[in-house]
């Protein structure tokens, strides 16, 4: 077999293949959409279903209200540092006025 058969082979089979595929595939499509469909959910199923529905309203409400109380204390903490360091920072020492440092002792009286 050379490489000049080849060609006319692979024709002829994809031929047949097209030939016996297309009516398989539209017996088996009209198969699938033949068969009788889930009836509709039940009245229990959609209570249940509703109760779920509110469950998740509820919780993503408490889920919002989490995040902004959370928005809140980032807030006020970022608003809270720059003013830390300068409550915190040492006292600046007592200077006479040719630049030496006064003790402690001295400052008080």
């Amino acid at each position: 077999m050379g490489p000049d058969i080849i060609v006319p082979i692979g024709f002829f089979v994809m031929v047949l293949g097209i030939v016996l595929g297309v009516p398989l595939v539209r017996a088996y499509t009209r198969r699938v959409e033949s068969k009788p469909r889930e009836a509709l959910p039940s009245g229990d199923m959609v209570a249940r279903l509703e109760r779920i529905e509110q469950a998740i309203e509820a919780m993503a409400t408490e889920v919002e209200r989490v995040a902004e109380g959370q928005r809140f204390t980032t807030k006020l903490l970022s608003e809270a540092r720059p003013a830390a360091p300068q409550a915190i920072a040492a006292p600046q020492p007592a200077l006479r006025p040719d630049g030496t440092v006064l003790s402690d002792a001295v400052r008080s009286t």
